[in-house]
């Protein structure tokens, strides 16, 4: 479970998240979305200990990232899949992982073999496509067999069989009893896959609700369309009532 509460990130330049609170309950995927500049990164960074709130907290299963004593079991994310050392191979990569984080040998194997990833073990980063380093990412956050999966745009550089296979996995993921939670700016992409929302603007929550919810209060709209009248009409709404 991934709770944030109260949560405030002030730069210089301005207010980045702004008293933020909602809940990613595991065994559902939950969509994050907001438009450009919402604060959906920062947020995230907030909860992943990359970055230090003005006030507030983020937790994850009770405790702030920082102090799980070895994360990658605890939470798998999935960033900037190319930020990846150019002269290290595939394997290399997740064995650095695996060996920092006292995860054994074989759940390399395992991880590979998920993500469609065994032939490529041998190749060095520089030479991965897009696509390929987005499921070497999905593999690094998958090694140490995480209950808590946090994934911002995981489809990006992705076929469209690339993108079954995804969405297919959080699903299973999020069947299996895991916390899901999926920032991603494709929403025909999170209608087939999200079973809950979590949508800011400018910083704050706009909803947190379910899809089927969502959708019903904006009377047979897709979800773009009703995710381009709630955002540009900054209305909160949320399961039972809406102000």
């Amino acid at each position: 479970m991934i709770e944030v509460r109260n949560l405030t990130k002030r730069y210089r330049g301005g207010t980045a998240v702004d008293d933020l609170s909602f809940t990613v309950e595991p065994g559902r995927v939950t969509g994050f979305l907001g438009p450009n500049g919402a604060g959906k990164s920062t947020t995230i960074r907030l909860i992943l200990g990359l970055d230090r709130p003005t006030s507030g907290d983020a937790t994850v299963n009770g405790r702030p990232y920082a102090s799980l004593p070895r994360p990658l079991t605890a939470v798998g994310a999935l960033l900037e899949a190319g930020d990846l050392h150019p002269s290290r191979s595939v394997r290399e990569h997740l064995r650095w992982l695996a060996r920092s984080n006292g995860i054994g040998e074989r759940r390399i194997g395992e991880v590979l073999e998920a993500t469609g990833m065994t032939e490529a073990g041998r190749k060095r980063a520089r030479a991965l496509s897009l696509g390929m380093k987005q499921r070497l990412g999905v593999a690094a956050a998958l090694l140490g067999d995480p209950g808590v999966l946090i994934l911002d745009e995981p489809v990006n550089g992705l076929d469209p069989e690339g993108v079954v296979w995804i969405r297919n996995l959080m699903k299973r993921l999020a069947a299996e009893g895991r916390t899901v939670l999926v920032s991603s700016h494709l929403m025909a992409e999170m209608a087939l896959t999200a079973e809950h929302l979590v949508v800011i603007g400018r910083g704050r929550l706009l909803a947190d609700v379910p899809m089927e919810a969502f959708l019903a209060s904006h009377r047979g709209a897709s979800l773009e369309e009703a995710f381009m009248r709630l955002t540009s009409e900054s209305v909160e709404f949320r399961a039972g009532g809406s102000r």
